[in-house]
């Protein structure tokens, strides 16, 4: 799978809410356009050299199919307008508040994100087969 064509959302493995979000991507993405990766993982590393990751969060991280990188509540917003339909439409009254309060918003629910929605056991849940082919594990 080459990684240079599609949106990849790279997530906080150890966190119970990335795994919720990641599983509301697959269950609202239709067309099949976001593929997942841990920010564990080798193919972060291999996308962005160590003096880009040190300055990114530690909660998702979104790289566009043309290579746009999006954090905190930039990457939300991107996400839900492609998810289209209603997802769109919050996107873009999610859009429409100013960048500095979403992002507020965005780390204070990033820095109580373990306390509330937990740790899983593994960094990676059970993938059912026919969604194998839109994680890099």
């Amino acid at each position: 799978m080459n990684s240079g064509n599609y949106d990849i959302v790279f997530y906080d493995g150890h966190c119970g809410l990335c795994h919720r979000s990641v599983r509301f991507i697959l269950a609202k993405d239709r067309q099949g356009i976001f593929r997942f990766a841990p920010l564990q993982e080798s193919l972060f590393c291999k996308t962005f050299p160590e003096q880009t990751r040190q300055t990114l969060p530690d909660s998702i991280v979104l790289r566009t199919a043309g290579g746009e990188l999006l954090v905190h509540s930039a990457a939300t917003v991107y996400i839900l307008k492609q998810l289209g339909g209603i997802w769109r439409i919050f996107g873009t009254l999610l859009g429409w508040i100013p960048e500095f309060l979403r992002d507020r918003a965005y780390r204070f629910i990033a820095a109580i994100r373990y306390r509330i929605f937990g740790r899983p056991g593994q960094l990676c849940p059970f993938i059912p087969e026919h969604l194998r082919e839109r994680f890099w594990l």
